[in-house]
């Protein structure tokens, strides 16, 4: 079992930066792989990227990787979403998310954070 929780959203200006935290109690095994969504009222939840945990190999959704980057610190067992030039459009709930396998879609995610709010004003 892990308990994942976030930290780190916020309000921004357009350009501006976060980065969010996701803090894993319980073993991350080194087979997990933490993923990083976003969802806007309405609509599912979007894939953003991930990261394996024990290797620290990233993938990322189309045109995320531009402003986005995944990291964790193993250490710390907390994992990272670094958010550069942000844009209105990025405005969303940001949930982290732990799956046993390199996975998009968040069907394959077995637990998942609370979630943080990411407002960006224009």
């Amino acid at each position: 079992q892990v308990h994942l929780v976030e930290s780190g959203g916020g309000l921004v200006q357009a350009g501006g930066s976060l980065r969010l935290s996701c803090a894993a109690s319980g073993p991350m095994l080194s087979t997990y792989v933490m993923g990083w969504f976003r969802q806007t009222p309405g609509n599912e939840r979007d894939f953003v990227g991930f990261i394996s945990w024990d290797a620290g190999r990233t993938y990322y959704a189309d045109s995320m990787n531009e402003r986005f980057t995944i990291s964790r610190d193993k250490d710390k067992n907390t994992g990272y979403l670094q958010m550069t030039n942000l844009k209105p459009e990025d405005t969303a709930i940001y949930y982290c998310a732990v799956a046993r396998a390199l996975r998009t879609t968040s069907d394959w995610y077995d637990y998942w954070g609370q979630g943080t709010q990411v407002t960006v004003s224009s």
